[in-house]
């Protein structure tokens, strides 16, 4: 069986506990989250739960059945064969030397990364993309002075029919 990263979309009732429940559903069940974004949504008391995790197509099924089973799950929605938009966010803390000082900013430049703080001997830039631009970013930067990192879970939309 053919195992493959899925985004799975959940909303729930925004409630203590919740997000344990949905996790340790999960792990008791043997089963990885690999990322996990969480917040509410436009109903302050309805969060959504997008997460990934790689399996085969019958694993993600009795994922979903697992889940649905749980009082305060809304809906649960695999989002990996249909139309949706898929992003990651990057914060990088680059550090700013006379010898890398060019290369800094000019993987800035062609890159098209967002700098959201600066001074003399650091930069913080935002890296925001699907999957593969994230993944090309991160090459990129293994050739500069990267200080400290930080990335998102992916975020999910499902595009209207």
């Amino acid at each position: 069986m053919e195992r493959k990263e899925h985004i799975i979309s959940i909303l729930v009732h925004n409630k203590p506990d919740v997000l344990a429940r949905v996790a340790g559903t999960l792990g008791g069940k043997g089963y990885n989250i690999d990322s996990l974004c969480v917040n509410t949504t436009t109903q302050k008391d309805i969060s959504k739960i997008v997460m990934t995790t790689a399996g085969s197509q019958s694993t993600i099924t009795r994922i979903e059945n697992q889940l649905q089973r749980l009082v305060d799950v809304i809906s649960v929605d695999d989002l990996t064969n249909v139309e949706s938009v898929h992003r990651e966010m990057l914060l990088v803390h680059l550090n700013i030397s006379p010898d890398n000082a060019d290369m800094v900013k000019n993987a800035i430049d062609t890159n098209r990364w967002k700098v959201i703080v600066t001074s003399d001997t650091y930069t913080i830039v935002e890296i925001t993309g699907d999957q593969t631009q994230i993944d090309f970013a991160l090459a990129r930067l293994e050739t500069l002075d990267v200080a400290d990192i930080t990335r998102t879970g992916l975020v999910a939309l499902k595009l209207d029919d």
